[in-house]
C-alpha cells in the first residue's frame, strides 16, 4: 500500500483532530502518502482531496472539530453516490481509508470495503458513547467534561436563590454522558432513555429534599428522554418549585480536546495506519479495558449499547439526603 486517505463524517467530535494528527504523521512515517478528504464522504463524491504533509497537522492535536471539515451525505446511501466517492479514490490512486465517525459513518466504509474492494478501517468519533464495542468513544470524554464545568456554574447561581435547575445533554438514545456528568458533577438526580422518565419518583426526590432544607437541586437529561424545558413544566405541575431550565446544546462539541480525548485519538490513528499497512480492511478501532482493540465492522455495529447500571445506580445513592 502506498497512499492512503482519511476523512471526518458526521457530527464533529473533540479529538478528531489527535486522530487525524496521528494517520497523518503515522502514515509518513511508514513512508505512505496520505490525503485529506474534505467534508467528510459529500467531499469524497465531490472529489474534495488534498496531499497533506506533517505541517499540515501541526498545532491541531488540542483543537475541538475537524480540520477536515464533516457533513452529513445522504448520497452516500446511493448506488450513484458511492460510485463516485469510488471514483474520487481511485482517480487519486488512494488504496486505503480511515473513517472518522460514528455508526453511519462506519456503515459507509463497509459498503466502500464490501462492495467496491476500498480496505477501510473505521475510528469511534461521536461525543455521544453509543457505539457497543468500545468502551469509549472520541469526543465522549471532552464533551462530558464541558457538561460537568456547565453544571458548577449553574450551582453556583442555582445555590444562591434556592433554585433548581433541568440541564438538557446531548447523547441522542444513549445517555452516557447525562450519567457520568451527574455521577461526577454531584447533579442530585439523572434521567436517561435507558431507564425512562420516573416524574413520581423525581417528584417525591425534590419533596424530601425540600424538607431536609435543600433548595437547590440539579437535574441532568439526557435529549433521547426529552427536553429540559418539559421536564421543569412537568415538575412545576406537581409542586411549588423555584425551577429554571437550561439546553447545553452545542458547546458539548467546542473547545480544546481533553488530555483523554488526546490520547486516545492518537492511539487510535496509529493503530488504524498500521491495520492498513497490514492489508486489513473492514475493521473499526476501539478501547477496552484500557487497550486499543480492532473488530470487525459487522460484528461491532451489530452489538446493542447497555447502560452501565452500577454507574447510574450509584450517582443516584450518593445524593440522597
Amino acid at each position: 500500500m502506498k497512499k492512503i486517505g482519511v476523512l471526518t463524517s458526521g457530527g464533529d467530535s473533540q479529538g478528531m483532530n489527535a486522530a487525524i494528527y496521528a494517520v497523518v504523521r503515522y502514515g509518513l512515517e511508514h513512508g505512505l502518502e496520505v490525503y485529506g478528504i474534505q467534508s467528510g464522504y459529500q467531499g469524497l463524491i465531490d472529489g474534495k482531496v488534498e496531499k497533506m504533509t506533517a505541517s499540515s497537522v501541526e498545532n491541531i492535536i488540542h483543537r475541538g472539530g475537524t480540520v477536515l471539515q464533516t457533513a452529513r451525505c445522504p448520497a452516500m446511501k446511493t448506488e450513484d453516490g458511492q460510485k463516485k466517492a469510488v471514483n474520487t479514490l481511485k482517480r487519486h490512486g488512494i488504496e486505503g481509508l480511515v473513517v472518522i465517525g460514528g455508526d453511519g459513518s462506519f456503515n459507509g466504509a463497509k459498503v466502500l470495503s464490501t462492495k467496491y474492494g476500498i480496505k477501510t478501517i473505521g475510528i469511534p468519533g461521536t461525543i455521544d458513547n453509543d457505539l457497543a464495542y468500545t468502551d469509549f468513544t472520541l469526543g465522549f470524554d471532552s464533551a462530558t467534561s464541558v457538561v460537568i464545568n456547565s453544571v458548577q456554574m449553574l450551582r453556583d447561581t442555582m445555590a444562591c436563590n434556592g433554585r433548581t435547575c433541568v440541564v438538557e445533554v446531548m447523547g441522542r438514545n444513549c445517555g452516557d454522558i447525562a450519567m457520568y456528568a451527574a455521577l461526577t458533577s454531584g447533579a442530585e438526580i439523572v434521567i436517561v432513555p435507558e431507564i425512562g422518565y420516573d416524574l413520581d419518583g423525581i417528584v417525591a426526590r425534590l419533596t424530601a429534599n425540600a424538607k431536609s432544607g435543600k433548595m437547590d437541586n440539579i437535574i441532568l437529561v439526557a435529549e433521547g428522554v426529552c427536553s429540559a424545558e418539559q421536564v421543569a413544566a412537568d415538575i412545576k405541575e406537581r409542586m411549588d418549585i423555584n425551577i429554571r431550565s437550561v439546553a447545553l446544546g452545542h458547546i458539548q462539541r467546542g473547545g480544546n480536546a481533553t488530555f483523554q480525548d488526546r490520547l486516545l485519538g492518537v492511539r487510535m490513528g496509529a493503530r488504524a495506519v498500521e491495520l492498513l499497512v497490514q492489508g486489513k480492511t473492514d475493521r473499526v478501532i476501539g478501547i477496552r479495558n484500557n487497550a486499543i482493540i480492532d473488530e470487525d465492522i459487522v460484528e461491532a455495529l451489530a452489538k446493542v449499547k447497555q447502560i452501565d447500571k452500577s454507574v447510574y445506580d450509584l450517582a443516584n445513592k450518593l445524593v440522597e439526603y
